[in-house]
């Protein structure tokens, strides 16, 4: 049978495990220390990433959230450990700004071109909520041993929305803030003038060697960040840079205001 996840080898303790069978190609990144590993996001809760990381480490696992939307939390009740940022806080506990119905929707089997696992029962399927999670502020520092990430505020695609920075490998792991593809700051609760700040905030850190990002194609050039930082800009040049004004192409990517 095909397997659902596929992963992915960044280094020897660094790895994305992907979902190519839907169309969110979404992807969440193992980062092993040595005393602890992070999770960033756990994906669309079809298939069990937890058995997948078992695979990869033996360490106890910190999930950290780039934001709380359903394709990047959909495993977390796997794990014991969960970092969130606070502004979102309200959605894991009970106001998620999507209907229940609609992410359902999005799990329906026409959006799948791999076979779903076996244990995969839409009619099970719980967006998850939690009052237990811990909170994680921009500029934290997460040490599991011998490596450090930092966490950054990077507002916009959602109000808590984090990037994630490996300053020594040079990794950035940008969530939703970039990748290749349409991103997306039409949503009542997104904020494309925050989206474009929170871009440029991130095109001045030093010594970015790879970007990580949470959906589509893996490897992408990080020119990517300074092409999109021109792109926010020319569309508030042009006083459009305002929720309704359509979708914004451009030669690697899509902007949808």
């Amino acid at each position: 049978m095909e397997q659902w996840f596929t992963i992915e080898k960044i280094d020897d303790e660094t790895f994305a495990i992907s979902e190519y069978g839907h169309w969110e190609k979404m992807h969440s990144y193992l980062i092993v220390g040595n005393e602890k590993a992070l999770l960033i996001d756990t994906g669309l809760g079809i298939g069990n990433i937890k058995k997948e990381v078992e695979k990869l480490t033996n360490f106890p696992i910190i999930v950290l959230t780039t934001h709380f939307h359903w394709d990047h939390i959909g495993d977390h009740k796997r794990f014991d450990e969960i970092y969130i940022n606070e502004l979102e806080k309200d959605w894991c506990l009970e106001k998620f700004p999507v209907p229940e119905k609609i992410v359902k929707n999005n799990l329906e089997p026409k959006n799948f071109s791999k076979k779903p696992p076996e244990e995969f029962d839409l009619e099970k399927y719980k967006i998850f909520k939690s009052d237990k999670v811990k909170y994680i502020k921009d500029d934290q520092i997460i040490n599991i041993g011998n490596r450090e990430i930092r966490a950054m505020h990077t507002p916009g695609h959602s109000p808590g929305h984090m990037c994630f920075f490996e300053e020594e490998r040079g990794y950035l792991f940008t969530g939703d803030l970039i990748y290749s593809g349409t991103l997306y700051a039409f949503y009542p609760t997104t904020d494309p003038i925050k989206f474009k700040n929170s871009v440029e905030k991130i095109s001045k850190i030093k010594g970015i060697k790879k970007i990580l990002p949470a959906h589509n194609e893996l490897k992408i050039n990080i020119d990517i960040i300074d092409e999109i930082l021109k792109a926010f800009e020319k569309i508030e040049s042009e006083n459009k840079l305002e929720q309704g004004n359509g979708i914004f192409q451009f030669s690697n990517f899509k902007i949808h205001i």
